[in-house]
């Protein structure tokens, strides 16, 4: 049993089968030997795959896009070759300041306290992106005031 070909005898052999080699032996006689071949052969497989990040494949994390591959045995024993096609998207992080008075709102919510908030969203590759807003709220004032008038 091989894997792909078997040399035997200065011949290679790709399929299985009985083969025959005729020699002579020592005492100037015909010799037959017969090879019964079994031929198992190698498997390739491929796989295209997009991820945000990170990307993990056969015990290996990926972070960069590129096509990879990797060697196992397969069911016969032989060689299996696969090959991944990876596109890695990644996240983005977006950060702002703003000063208001006594409210912001900001991605559809209203803020009426000083803070630092964060909102979630998908960008253009799909992955997450995550925003930041440095808020300060300034609050209005109101005074009250008091008049006397005089008669002039």
């Amino acid at each position: 049993t091989a894997c792909d070909s078997y040399t035997w005898n200065g011949t290679e052999y790709t399929e299985s089968g009985v083969y025959t080699f005729e020699s002579q032996n020592e005492a100037g006689c015909t010799n037959v030997a017969t090879l019964n071949l079994t031929i198992n052969n190698s498997t390739t497989s491929e796989e295209t795959a997009r991820a945000c990040d990170s990307y993990t494949w056969n015990g290996t994390e990926y972070t960069e896009s590129g096509v990879y591959t990797f060697e196992s045995q397969n069911e016969a024993g032989c060689t299996n070759v696969a090959t991944l096609t990876l596109t890695i998207n990644n996240s983005t992080t977006s950060e702002e300041s703003a000063t208001a008075c006594d409210s912001y709102s900001w991605n559809g919510t209203v803020y009426t306290e000083s803070g630092v908030y964060t909102f979630a969203s998908e960008n253009e590759a799909g992955c997450t992106n995550v925003a930041t807003l440095n808020l300060t709220i300034n609050n209005s004032t109101t005074s009250e005031e008091s008049a006397t008038a005089c008669d002039s």
